[in-house]
């Protein structure tokens, strides 16, 4: 595979070619928006599955909004119907379950089997660890300690969520970011590991933009790239 530690992306190096049809969890999320927005000016279709309709301003008519939670089998059975592949970008909010994106990434799993859609990204924090590649340093490592500590939930539902997926059996990449700003985009990033050509902050926009790609993409299948300035 290489060396990915020097790679920059571009926004204009987006591949819109070859269109799909993508089941979006986490659409009215802060980062969901911005995927939303971009993989429908790429052409894409979407299936969105979001409990308050009422929060995706965006109309489009290639977006199929669909009302329900990703804690229901049969809510998340609808919205993969037809998908090609999932993108999976909910996270927790305040009042959330304690296990919300393990057992809804395995809800989601399930659906994908039935529906016959073989590939997911997901996304989830530089918190969760992936020892194969990352060589934390000693802010990373103090940062992941107090997620420990602060947020437990958080952290430990990240690692549960990314043992599921290994063992799905599905085509599976996880996205992982540090943190996340409403900067204004900058059209390029870094794509390395946690300690590894990596900074501490990236722009949603640019993060989404780097999402996209994996749509497409097939170099981080079965891997865990941190996505940073």
């Amino acid at each position: 595979m290489g060396n990915i530690a020097n790679i920059e992306h571009s926004l204009t190096k987006l591949n819109g070619d070859t269109m799909k049809k993508i089941a979006l969890f986490g659409a009215t999320g802060q980062t969901g928006k911005l995927f939303l927005k971009i993989a429908l000016e790429k052409g894409n279709a979407v299936n969105a599955l979001v409990r308050n309709p009422e929060k995706v301003e965006l109309k489009h008519p290639k977006l199929n909004i669909i009302k329900g939670d990703v804690l229901d089998s049969g809510d998340v059975d609808q919205t993969t119907e037809g998908c090609e592949i999932v993108v999976s970008l909910f996270g927790h909010v305040k009042g959330s379950p304690k296990w919300l994106q393990t057992n809804g990434t395995r809800n989601i799993v399930e659906a994908m089997k039935k529906s016959n859609t073989d590939k997911i990204i997901s996304l989830s924090g530089g918190g969760l660890p992936y020892p194969e590649k990352d060589q934390p340093k000693f802010a990373d490592k103090m940062i992941r300690f107090i997620m420990k500590v602060a947020v437990p939930k958080i952290l430990n539902d990240a690692i549960e969520h990314h043992k599921v997926l290994s063992e799905s059996g599905l085509v599976w990449s996880i996205v992982r970011a540090p943190r996340l700003t409403n900067d204004a985009p900058k059209g390029k990033y870094r794509v390395g590991w946690v300690g590894v050509n990596a900074s501490t902050k990236i722009a949603r926009a640019d993060l989404a933009a780097f999402i996209l790609k994996q749509v497409e993409d097939e170099q981080f299948h079965f891997q865990m790239p941190f996505v940073s300035y």
